[in-house]
């Protein structure tokens, strides 16, 4: 569906108004000015979605420092994201698309295959957007364990 609309560097990030884990909205043009990852994942409290989350939370120091805010958005209710939040003692906001539209103005749903089953769906991805709202970076399909160390590598922090 849409994985043919696929960001590529260079692109103008989509904008987004999304309700946060706390209820406020947040709002990606709100943060020009700074860089920003956006990360997609596909379900609150599962064992890769918590181990990513988890990974943000201990690296976010060294984000924040390289004036990078991080952003997680699922398809999850804000009810379920304050749960996983506090559960998982997170330390940056978690947005939620509940319906989907976000997920796919940014190519972060649709078709995937696991176990060799193909199904719609959520797929892993990660974006850093830079000051001007354009697209730095824009991985699909990623991998929930490494990949936050793999990203710092990647962006030299």
């Amino acid at each position: 569906m849409a994985t043919d609309n696929r960001l590529t560097p260079g692109d103008v990030a989509p904008d987004f108004s999304l309700t946060s884990d706390t209820g406020e909205t947040v709002s990606l043009a709100d943060l020009r000015g700074g860089r920003v990852v956006v990360y997609f994942y596909p379900a609150a409290g599962t064992p890769g979605c918590t181990k990513q989350a988890c990974d943000f939370t201990e690296n976010l120091t060294t984000f924040n420092d390289a004036g990078i805010t991080v952003l997680g958005i699922s398809p999850d209710k804000p009810e379920k994201l304050a749960k996983f939040r506090a559960d998982q003692g997170l330390t940056f906001p978690l947005l939620s698309d509940a319906d989907k539209s976000v997920m796919q103005a940014w190519g972060a749903y649709g078709e995937k295959t696991m176990y060799g089953r193909t199904s719609m769906g959520v797929i892993r991805s990660t974006f850093l957007v830079d000051a001007e709202g354009k697209v730095e970076e824009a991985q699909y399909g990623v991998k929930a364990t490494g990949h936050v160390g793999r990203l710092l590598r990647d962006l030299k922090l």
